[in-house]
């Protein structure tokens, strides 16, 4: 049976929907064609589409590709390949019929061409045969960055940077291949624009580089092995960071830019304590009659009410262009950050200046750069973060009795006293978190100047030869005053507090160095490079009276013997230095380093350092039999030894080796008859103190694969420190004290660092590039004292807070033949259920009995590996990054929990504890336990640590403008099986790595920023 209505309605439909079939496919055609390369051989892989469209197509193996369904007219033909220059090619579509395109793509070498900064110069990509990693500003960690070296957090590998806590401005701890010391600094040596800045920490300033406008940096280069450091000899053990500022470009229109990044921040998560009621069934079931009797009626969380949403506003406007032939780039910025402490801020005003001339027919470039900053501090209360913790939730936080009223009527631990009256209970050791933070005005104003003049003239009597003189200097100033009322309980007992400070710090530079380059034919080039430093460094220290707040003196400022209140110590550093780098045919690659170093810290016999290094590369990818090959793009092998030295013990005690003695403090004084006198006492000297030294073997392999979509590094290291600056125990009667410092003790870190990226998609509109690196590190000492004792302890550091009375300390130690502070501890003892022993631990040395000597060493606080992972993908204007950091395998103590007990006293005093406390019930106030092996945790993570979206609605205004909205969060999520607050702990202080004294939180961030530009 026919069905003509049937066939009717089947006609329309395929009318409708392709046009009338019969001639649907005559309003389309196809495109087809060969894409090669510049040997007219195929590329397979390449991306053809129609611009405007989704349609396109992939390239075969033989390079051939086939678009169908082409609508019929004019188009644009975009064809790409990752390492290629893209191409557009128009193409008329005839209906019905095919057009046939065939492309040619040039080689892009942008990647291995590209110029990578390293020391007192740039070479290309492909030229250098050190460890060295430079991340650009497109790369940058986004969102609220406060400090500068937060852009690269988590992005290079064999970096790890450590924030001391979630405060404005806080300090950062940066390692490079785990650090070189034990006692000298660690902190890696920053080159800001050609100045190397000083690391000194600065009265009222937490971070120094915090000074420093993030928003003015446009690329950061880590040198990381001694074949690229050692040109920077004294003062790169640890590393070299390059920071390179944005500038104007020659003949570049002017364009002004203006960004806008407003945030809020919250606690990710609190300290997790007994809430009141949890509290109150604490305290019945252990307590005393005096305890018991003690409890409030209140339900206070501390951490709450210590804690706000804390709101930030990082304002940013630049001016880029070039004057004529003089490029420039001027720039202001306003950041105002509230930290989560109440009253907890800081606000920085900075500007920068950037000139760079290039005159007399581009033969001498001239470069100045002037940057500015100045911080207003409040540091509130940090005291206020511990107590918030501990302090008892069933109390008010403030109180109307009159026994409250003296001290501002803040609720206080007292005791009764006679006539009714109260004093403080001085046995509790914590004061109300609340009253710390309100009762309490430390502020500071801290200010910073880096500039410098840089001239490079090409001389005209030998073609290739350079001079380059550059003049610079870094300049800081710190000042601050706190206040503290004589109600407040903190310091009731001496009057209240009112007190100053204040600090200079002066880093001045002369560098000049000639640089002669030549090509000998068959791309072989050569480039030789000798120069000489001079760098001073000076501290002012300002003494005051330490006052009471009514301003009469507490305790005398300690001023030098004649009298003044201000002293200044300086150092000076002088250099030679000398480089010379062979290039032969592209493939073979030879860099040979010596600088030689004279320190003002060390005698005449030991006062200059001789540091060599050298490197070899192979670019195996330049051989005749990988020239033509589109699997391999790039493959380079290196091998690079060197040494570099360390001088840097702080900027106290700088002349070790000089006889000196130090005036007496103003409570240590002789009476003679009505009068009283300080004497000087003698410090102890060491008239051999020397360098030490760092000796760094590096191998290192350049890889890139799939016509450069899958690119990185690998490096395998060994890196051993001698001569360590150690403070070690001398002999009694054989110096003038029985403890200093000396050349001491050898340290090793061996390990391997990994880098990928991959371009996982790359085409007109959807782009998703994914990078990971892993950095695997080894730390041992080698060598720690005189003695080569295979039983010696080592020398026990790591000092952790007590609430009780138990006097100071230690859970770490450094021993010959193990990690660097691992830690020291008893073995726990547990119960057939897996339930600790209270104060039972394990006679490791069967003698019957628990001393120090079943003390072991039992994991570190270094990670065994750190990780970081991101990705950045757009599509269209709209883009989507994200990136992550993870640590694995360090270990932490948690000293939350290991003051979790239950202590009996009968001042009726009870701090608060963490659920720990109702898992172990623990009541024993013994030191013993609280080094137990039981509060070392693993504190492997992994923190997302941003996400950003962005949109770019390009020029919505008109053209040449642009336009760009995001959205940011920063410490979104943290995995951890940690039971403490965060797991990544440290003391930026000291170094101490994995000690958990209760830190301010890291914030949880969400940011949304405006950028435009005209």
């Amino acid at each position: 049976m026919k069905h003509p209505y049937l066939a009717k309605l089947l006609f329309l439909l395929s009318f409708v929907c392709f046009g009338f079939v019969p001639g649907a496919y005559a309003q389309t055609g196809s495109v087809s064609g060969k894409v090669t390369d510049s040997k007219n051989e195929g590329i397979p892989g390449a991306t053809v589409l129609i611009e405007g469209s989704t349609l396109g197509s992939s390239s075969n193996m033989d390079g051939t590709y086939n678009i169908q369904n082409v609508p019929a007219g004019a188009h644009t033909l975009v064809i790409s390949f990752v390492g290629y220059n893209t191409v557009r090619r128009p193409v008329t579509v005839t209906a019905g019929q095919n057009t046939e395109v065939a492309a040619e793509l040039t080689e892009n070498t942008t990647q291995l061409s590209e110029a990578v900064v390293v020391g007192y110069s740039s070479q290309r990509r492909q030229d250098v045969t050190g460890a060295v990693e430079q991340i650009t500003e497109k790369q940058f960690v986004k969102g609220q960055v406060t400090n500068p070296e937060q852009l690269v957090q988590g992005k290079v590998a064999g970096v790890q940077i450590t924030s001391g806590g979630g405060a404005p401005g806080a300090g950062t701890q940066i390692l490079i291949r785990g650090g070189s010391s034990l006692n000298a600094s660690n902190q890696p040596l920053i080159v800001i624009d050609g100045v190397p800045v000083d690391n000194a920490t600065l009265a009222g300033a937490s971070n120094p580089l915090s000074l420093i406008n993030p928003n003015d940096i446009e690329s950061i280069t880590v040198l990381k092995d001694a074949s690229s450091t050692a040109i920077y000899g004294s003062r790169a053990s640890n590393g070299v960071i390059i920071v390179t500022t944005k500038r104007g470009i020659s003949g570049e229109k002017i364009r002004v830019n203006v960004s806008t990044l407003n945030s809020v921040a919250t606690p990710a998560k609190y300290v997790p304590v007994l809430t009141a009621d949890e509290f109150r069934a604490y305290v019945n079931q252990y307590g005393n009659a005096t305890q018991k009797a003690g409890l409030g009626t209140a339900n206070t969380d501390w951490q709450k009410e210590i804690y706000r949403a804390a709101f930030t506003t990082d304002n940013n406007v630049s001016v880029t262009g070039s004057a004529g032939k003089v490029p420039f780039r001027v720039s202001a910025g306003y950041l105002n950050q509230n930290g989560l402490l109440l009253k907890n801020s800081l606000d920085r005003y900075s500007g920068s200046v950037g000139i760079t001339p290039r005159l007399l027919n581009d033969n001498l470039k001239i470069d100045i750069n002037v940057k500015g900053s100045v911080i207003k501090n409040n540091f509130s209360a940090q005291s206020a973060v511990n107590s918030a913790v501990y302090f008892d939730p069933t109390q008010p936080v403030t109180g109307s009795e009159t026994r409250f009223q003296p001290y501002g009527g803040y609720f206080e631990f007292l005791l009764p006293a006679a006539g009714n009256t109260y004093t403080l209970n001085n046995n509790s050791s914590l004061r109300n978190p609340v009253g710390l933070i309100n009762q309490r005005q430390d502020l500071s104003t801290v200010k910073r100047s880096i500039g410098n003049l840089q001239l490079d003239y090409k001389l005209p009597f030998l073609t290739g030869l350079s001079a380059n003189v550059n003049l610079g200097y870094d300049v800081q100033r710190g000042e601050g005053t706190l206040a503290v009322p004589a109600s407040a309980a903190s310091d009731f007992t001496r009057g209240g507090i009112s007190r100053q400070y204040k600090q200079n710090l002066d880093n001045l530079l002369l560098e000049t160095y000639a640089k002669y380059t030549h090509d000998l034919g068959d791309k072989t080039h050569l480039e030789v490079l000798a120069g000489y430093s001079w760098q001073q460094f000076r501290n002012t220290q300002f003494n005051f009276d330490d006052n009471k707040a009514d301003g009469s003196v507490y305790i005398p400022a300690n001023r030098t013997y004649d009298g003044q209140l201000q002293y200044t110590d300086q150092y000076n550093l002088l250099s030679f230095y000398g480089r010379a780098n062979l290039n032969i045919s592209d493939r073979y690659l030879f860099t040979g380093t010596l600088r030689a170093d004279g320190s003002s810290r060390f005698g005449p016999s030991n006062r200059w350092g001789y540091f060599p290094a050298g490197a070899v590369a192979w670019r195996v990818k330049g051989e005749n039999f990988l020239a033509d090959s589109k699997f391999v793009s790039d493959l380079k092998v290196r091998f690079g030894y060197g040494q570099t030295g360390q001088q840097d013990i702080g900027i106290t005690n700088l002349y070790n080796y000089l006889p000196l003695s130090t005036l007496s403090t103003s409570t240590a004084q002789y009476q003679l008859g009505s009068q009283f006198y300080r004497t000087l006492r003698a410090n102890l000297y060491n008239t051999n103190i020397k360098w030490e030294t760092t000796n760094t073997f590096n191998i290192g392999l350049d890889y890139g694969f799939f016509g450069g979509r899958f690119y990185g590094t690998v490096d395998v290291y060994k890196r051993t420190t001698n001569d360590l600056l150690n403070n070690v125990f001398v002999g009694a009667g054989s110096n003038q004290s029985n403890a200093g410092l000396f050349n001491v003790g050898s340290l090793e870190n061996r390990g391997i660092e990994v880098v990928a990226n991959v371009d996982v998609v790359k085409g007109e509109k959807f782009n998703l590039t994914v990078n990971a690196n892993a950095t695997l590190n080894r730390n041992k000492l080698t060598k720690l004292t005189t003695s080569d004792n295979p039983n010696a302890v080592g020398i026990q550091t790591g000092n952790i807070s007590n609430f009780d009375g138990l006097g100071s300390q230690t859970i770490q130690v450094n021993t010959v033949g193990y990690a660097s502070q691992s830690f020291y501890v008893y073995e726990q003892v547990y119960d057939t259920n897996g339930k600790p022993v209270e104060g039972v631990f394990v006679d490791r040395n069967g003698d019957g009995t628990i001393n120090s000597l079943d003390l072991y060493r039992y994991k570190s606080g270094r990670p065994q590996a750190v990780l970081g992972f991101g990705a950045n993908m757009n599509y269209g204007k709209a883009s989507l990054a994200f990136t992550m950091r993870s640590n694995l395998g360090n270990y932490v103590y948690n000293n939350l929990r290991a003051r979790a007990l239950f202590v009996q006293n009968s001042n009726g005093f009870v701090r608060n504890v963490s659920d720990e406390a109702l898992y172990s019930g623990f009541t024993k106030n013994t030191d013993r336990q609280f080094i137990s092996d039981y509060y070392i945790e693993n504190g492997s993570f992994l923190r997302m640590e941003n996400v950003t979206l962005g949109y770019d609605f390009g020029s919505l205004l008109k053209e040449g403008t642009t336009l760009n909205l995001s959205v940011a969060a920063q410490n979104l999520f943290l995995i951890t099986k940690y039971k403490g607050l965060d797991p990544e702990v440290v003391d930026p202080t000291n170094g101490s790595l994995g000690i958990d004294n209760t830190i301010y939180p890291r914030p949880r961030t969400f940011t949304v920023g405006l950028n435009f530009g005209f």
